[in-house]
């Protein structure tokens, strides 16, 4: 029996995006509502009103972009409001659980290649670090299986909170104000973060979502969202980072081909053609404009090169790579976290090794297994209508580019693909509630 036949649609992929959370739910109160013939699972409010947690959930995300120090603003707010959602009555389900579990036995890897070393320095911290962005994931998913309203805030909380990062970005690499030099390295636009290579591939989800927003959501704020795009764009060009650039760009790419896979009428189908078409000019016109400051276009010059220097010499990127495998089939604890790089100069630059160095066999396969789950259980919801859709494409389609970005970088403290992983095991999660209501209904009319 086909999915269509199994489970009541909603509206198509370009209606949906067009929901509002009311009319998605019907009302605030909690009680599921229909969508079209689908029953919308929604949870109770966990900290006082609706309004109030979904808001402080906005505020989350929007923190999110600032991470110039450890700990950030981002942490120290998640210590402050995990605990309480969870005293609040926030229930964890089982594929929370799951995801705990896995997240844990990563974490376990660590500590265990963590005594294969004869001095601990400061690695207890970076281990704790990592459970905790583990643990935000599991957070993330379970607020939003409580209320799929949530994804509306958090992806808000993210535009604006990358907006703003991105215009520090661009103010500093062109010294707009005294001091704005902080808010580079190496010639390179890094935001209100640590590193350009973190600060780029960071505004790529809340990219997509806006070009989403142009595609399918009402055309009265158009405007405003192509503003945000642009600046969000420049930013991700600015930070000159080559992950950055091919992640927006494939991870766009994908969006867009879920949008036209998805959409059954042909007139909008046609409409999508012809808006691609224009959004590839217009992003031509900016590159061009762009390329008109001579430090933009020397160091665009220099980045534009798909192999650096550094990837490709004798113990270059890529052969500190092949470095890595070698030494994890005589170490299966791995060599300790952090230990790679002061053994050879510089880190993996890879999340495969990174598992493998600093956490052992045992997060290697705890890892692997988040992420075939990830892309398997989420991509498997790609094709089916839900009020919930939109978010999972642009997650999705940000996931399946990091995790290729994920060859060629460490993202084992990328706090932002926490939030995405937990994005898509929520929507996992609502399917999954949705699922068990169909049956349950259908049980009820077959008595």
């Amino acid at each position: 029996m086909s999915d269509a036949a199994t489970h009541a649609p909603g509206r198509q992929y370009g209606q949906a995006g067009g929901l509002s959370y009311l009319q998605a739910h019907g009302g605030t109160t909690g009680t599921p509502a229909p969508v079209g013939s689908l029953q919308v699972p929604v949870g109770k409010p966990t900290i006082g009103t609706a309004e109030l947690s979904r808001f402080t959930i906005g505020l989350a995300a929007f923190f999110g972009a600032f991470v110039m120090r450890e700990p950030a603003p981002y942490e120290l707010f998640m210590v402050v409001i995990i605990p309480l959602f969870l005293l609040s009555g926030l229930k964890i389900s089982r594929l929370a659980i799951a995801l705990t579990t896995l997240w844990l036995l990563f974490n376990i890897g660590g500590l265990l290649s963590m005594f294969t070393m004869a001095d601990y320095k400061g690695i207890p911290l970076y281990l704790a670090v990592t459970l905790f962005l583990g643990l935000s994931s599991v957070f993330w998913c379970a607020v939003i299986e409580a209320d799929m309203g949530r994804l509306r805030t958090i992806m808000r909380g993210y535009v604006l909170g990358a907006t703003i990062t991105a215009l520090f970005g661009i103010a500093g690499y062109f010294n707009a104000f005294p001091g704005a030099s902080m808010f580079t390295l190496y010639d390179r636009a890094m935001g209100v973060f640590q590193d350009p290579n973190v600060f780029g591939p960071f505004l790529v989800l809340p990219t997509i979502y806006l070009v989403y927003g142009l595609l399918f959501r009402s055309l009265s704020i158009a405007p405003i969202r192509a503003v945000l795009l642009m600046i969000l764009l420049f930013g991700i060009f600015l930070s000159f980072s080559r992950a950055a650039w091919g992640l927006v760009v494939f991870s766009g790419g994908l969006l867009y081909f879920f949008s036209l896979i998805t959409q059954t009428d042909p007139a909008v189908r046609l409409r999508l053609i012809l808006m691609g078409f224009a959004g590839l000019a217009a992003v031509a016109l900016a590159l061009l404009v762009a390329l008109q400051f001579e430090a933009v276009y020397e160091m665009f010059e220099v980045r534009a090169k798909v192999v650096q220097e550094y990837d490709g010499a004798e113990v270059g990127r890529f052969a500190r790579h092949w470095i890595g495998f070698a030494w994890a089939l005589e170490n299966p604890l791995g060599i300790g976290p952090l230990e790679f790089g002061l053994t050879l100069g510089e880190d993996t630059h890879n999340i495969w090794v990174k598992s493998l160095m600093a956490y052992g066999w045992l997060g290697f396969f705890s890892y692997l297994t988040i992420t075939v789950i990830t892309l398997v259980a989420g991509g498997r919801l790609i094709g089916r209508t839900r009020p919930w859709q939109p978010y999972l494409h642009c997650a999705y389609a940000a996931y399946v580019g990091h995790l290729l970005v994920g060859w060629v970088i460490d993202l084992d403290h990328w706090r932002h693909v926490f939030l995405i992983t937990g994005i898509i095991w929520g929507c996992i999660g609502l399917e999954l509630r949705h699922g068990q209501r169909y049956r349950r209904a259908q049980s009820e009319q077959t008595v």
